[in-house]
């Protein structure tokens, strides 16, 4: 892959001043020389996953965003915890994708950005497994106390934090170039 991947980012968080939202800004600074970089900002758009909808036709929001995945590289979720769980708008989302093979052996990496998170990142990891999406420790990562750890900008964050997020982007770069090199060879 000679050119620069594209990566898309999905925020499991609707507030617009979220932790979650500042981890995808950083990510998308310290990654603007390795990607193409977008964030999906329409979740609230999607409708609540119906099966029945699913079967006899989707809405138009529904296809952009199984469009986006699809012609995405890379996918990036970045989510906090809600209750000991993922928060609705992102499970819905993941819900919309089960009757699709978008995530299929798409290279995806997970963070969960929040109070604690363990419950949350656990879940996500088995729902993202469950629909086949290219997943490895390298591009898994928990930041628990994040309230602390990640603040306005780069600088005054947690430089630990810091440097997890560009091992995450390094080993995330690694993995979606191999997929593409994968994924070219196979069509041979």
């Amino acid at each position: 892959m000679s050119e620069k991947p594209n990566i898309l980012a999905i925020s499991g968080s609707t507030r617009k001043e979220s932790v979650n939202k500042l981890v995808l800004d950083f990510i998308h600074f310290l990654s603007a020389d390795k990607w193409n970089f977008a964030v999906f900002k329409s979740l609230t758009e999607l409708p609540w996953f119906n099966q029945d909808d699913d079967h006899d036709g989707v809405s138009s929001a529904v296809q952009r965003f199984r469009k986006s995945i699809s012609s995405a590289d890379g996918v990036i979720i970045c989510t906090p915890e809600y209750v000991f769980t993922l928060p609705g708008i992102i499970k819905n989302a993941i819900e919309w994708t089960v009757s699709t093979t978008v995530f299929s052996e798409k290279p995806v990496a997970l963070l969960t950005v929040s109070g604690l998170g363990e419950k949350s990142h656990e879940s996500l990891k088995l729902v993202m497994k469950a629909i086949y999406a290219s997943l490895d420790d390298d591009t898994n990562l928990l930041i628990s106390g994040a309230g602390s750890k990640i603040k306005s900008t780069i600088s005054d964050s947690d430089p630990a934090v810091i440097n997890q997020l560009n091992k995450l982007i390094e080993a995330f770069t690694i993995k979606v170039k191999i997929s593409a090199e994968e994924k070219f060879n196979s069509s041979y």
